[in-house]
């Protein structure tokens, strides 16, 4: 007899008995626990934006919390624009910044483009980084924000070709990682 631990939800694991022709028995009553648990992850999603809609900013801040504690890049990105904002929360650019920036690293292009705008102004970052600002706009577009491009030609305006240079050289690194399927 073997024993096969199986993840049954965020951070939970079930420990099953394995008799090889009863796998399939293990998965078939699991798999509706997950399809479930998923169901209930998009619809707190549309319930979040709906209060955030609705000007409930305290309760939308309450509905995301969790789903980006469990890696959900919508909800990083809109915690982020209600800290951007000021949306029930104190405005705080750094804290902004910081949830574009865990949306940004899974993909998400909105959070990108708002990335590459913080390192333009240089808002809730050290300095203006012109050379990162360009990147992040690049791979916002890659991802398709239809506003990307549009940014992307006003920063490099301002840069150098050895600046524009190193930016391409930083969406190389990137775009791999957030991207592989876009050529």
């Amino acid at each position: 007899m073997k024993i096969a631990y199986v993840k049954v939800g965020y951070g939970k694991v079930a420990y099953v008995k394995v008799v090889q022709h009863r796998v399939l028995l293990v998965v078939g009553l699991l798999l509706p626990v997950l399809l479930i648990s998923t169901a209930v992850h998009a619809k707190n999603l549309t319930d979040a934006l709906r209060l955030m809609r609705a000007g409930q900013y305290v309760e939308a801040m309450t509905a995301f919390e969790p789903l980006a504690a469990a890696g959900n890049a919508d909800a990083e990105e809109l915690i982020g624009v209600m800290y951007a904002m000021g949306l029930g929360v104190a405005r705080d650019d750094e804290r902004a910044f910081d949830w574009y920036l865990r949306a940004s690293l899974k993909g998400h292009p909105g959070a990108q483009s708002g990335i590459g705008w913080y390192y333009e102004t240089g808002r809730g970052v050290a300095a203006v980084d012109l050379v990162r600002a360009y990147a992040w706009y690049v791979l916002s577009a890659i991802g398709g924000d239809p506003d990307a491009a549009v940014s992307q030609e006003e920063v490099v305006k301002k840069m150098s070709a050895e600046e524009i240079e190193r930016a391409r050289r930083l969406v190389d690194d990137y775009r791999p990682h957030l991207y592989p399927y876009v050529d």
